[in-house]
């Protein structure tokens, strides 16, 4: 039996799941930002600096729970119960396998960092795992029928009892456990509501040909999933190993600021997108439109916050974080021009997948990885710092190579893509600067701050206005046409 979707695609659904993948990834990220920032003020950075060791095997292993079938299910045109049901039990199989091996290793994780509370830690928070194993399916159900409401009342709800359970055991003393027990709340609340609020259901039904089926588009994304993870996680599973808790502590703290805001917008667009472009894979010409449009409006966020970002970042630090995180100030920095590369190329990439390229995706995908690696040895005896400007070349590699596979693919080359980011790239510039002299004043950190937030705003809407920038137009016509046809009470 098919499961009935809807083939149309209209630019106001587009937008509405955009907006509600938007407000469950701002929602949660918001939540969870204030509740780094309360137990951040009451830990010390080398209990941040522990977890960060452990989530590097966890993280690895859930690529081959998470990565590949679900893209597959969303690419794939024609979809039954028998596709979903199948995955469904071979992604909880795969993640019981992964979890055993997990429980086995975790001594032998503990002596190689040294710390042995990471035995019972690592124990724990790899039953995330099994969850993970769970609710695959069901985020790929919600993906490809494009209902993303749902998944904001799970990750909020999630996100905010564990916030609660989090600072409480902070408060109370103990110490690395109130970040495991953060993070197991939110996944098991993330898991149970979903599953209550998504129809479908797994037949008691398991064909092996359909998961190899699926698994032929898969593979690749998953293989592509993993040499990214591995890619990643290196960096902290060197810098934990080489260095102290507390360096890995301020890389890590560097690295989630930007990456907040990287990954609300890019997790509403890419989410959005993708299935959206896989819908007209054969049309050329509205892939090439739609990718347009989708780094069009994804930029005019992106990169106005992350210059924001880096030019205020000491005196957030300070204001948020107290001085005990100074030190994560310049890879905050670092990373915010890391992630203002990377958004660049994440709707090429959605695109070159919903064409069914992902053996294309593959070979750029380990091309980047082995640059990556050969970068990473060259300066892993250079500082914590050097291994974090590394990822900022390959990067910028990655886009470029991107651009030019998918001018072969579908039309949209180098010369475009520079065209549909320099105009905003350069209003993002003049406002960080402004902004930045603001620093010079003199002033205590929260009245520097105070000033260059809405200052930066202001600056950057006008820039909007006089130069009529596409992403500013685009949202600016939506929200025009949602006044117009909304409803009168």
């Amino acid at each position: 039996m098919n499961i009935t979707e809807n083939k149309e695609i209209s630019k106001s659904s587009i937008i509405s799941n955009m907006l509600w993948k938007f407000s469950e990834r701002t929602g949660a990220q918001v939540v969870s930002f204030i509740v780094s920032i309360v137990i951040a003020r009451i830990l010390l950075p080398a209990e941040y600096g522990l977890i960060a060791m452990v989530s590097v095997f966890i993280t690895i292993a859930n690529v081959f729970v998470s990565s590949g079938f679900g893209s597959a299910l969303i690419q794939k045109k024609d979809v039954d119960n028998l596709d979903y049901s199948s995955i469904f039990y071979f992604s909880i199989g795969v993640s019981i396998v992964l979890y055993i091996i997990i429980f086995v290793s975790a001594p032998i994780i503990a002596k190689f960092y040294g710390y042995t509370v990471l035995t019972p830690v690592m124990r724990v928070l790899g039953l995330r795992l099994i969850l993970a194993g769970i609710n695959n399916v069901q985020q790929a159900y919600v993906a490809r029928n494009m209902i993303f409401k749902r998944f904001f009342y799970s990750t909020l709800i999630g996100t905010v009892v564990s916030a609660v359970v989090g600072i409480f055991m902070a408060y109370k003393g103990f110490g690395i456990w109130a970040l495991v027990a953060q993070f197991m709340v939110s996944s098991i609340l993330d898991t149970f509501i979903i599953w209550f609020t998504v129809k479908w259901r797994p037949h008691l039904q398991f064909s092996i040909m359909r998961v190899k089926i699926l698994f032929s588009f898969g593979w690749k994304l998953l293989l592509a999933g993993l040499l990214d993870t591995l890619n990643t996680e290196s960096r902290t599973l060197i810098i934990g190993k080489m260095y102290s808790p507390s360096d890995l502590a301020y890389y890590s703290k560097g690295l989630q600021m930007p990456a907040l805001i990287m990954a609300n917008i890019n997790a509403s667009i890419s989410a959005v997108m993708f299935p959206a472009v896989s819908k007209v894979q054969n049309d050329i010409e509205r892939l090439k439109m739609l990718t347009r449009k989708s780094i069009s409006v994804s930029s005019y966020f992106v990169f106005p916050l992350l210059m924001g970002l880096a030019v205020i970042a000491e005196p957030l630090v300070r204001v948020l974080l107290t001085d005990k995180w100074i030190m994560a100030v310049p890879y905050v920095r670092i990373f915010c021009f890391t992630h203002a590369i990377i958004i660049m190329q994440i709707a090429m990439q959605n695109a070159i997948l919903a064409r069914g390229r992902s053996d294309v995706f593959l070979k750029m995908d380990i091309i980047t990885k082995v640059i990556s690696i050969v970068l990473l040895i060259c300066v892993i005896n250079m500082g914590v710092m050097a291994i974090a400007l590394s990822s900022l070349v390959t990067g910028t590699f990655n886009v470029i190579m991107k651009a030019f596979v998918s001018r072969r693919i579908f039309g949209y080359g180098i010369r475009e893509h520079i065209a549909d980011n320099v105009p905003i790239l350069f209003a993002a510039s003049i406002m960080g600067t402004a902004i930045y002299m603001i620093n010079l004043l003199g002033f205590s950190s929260l009245i520097t701050m105070s000033i260059q937030i809405p200052l930066g705003i202001i600056i950057y809407l006008l820039f909007s206005m006089i130069f009529k920038l596409e992403g500013y137009v685009f949202v600016l016509a939506y929200w025009n046409e949602w006044k117009k046809n909304r409803p009168h009470v």
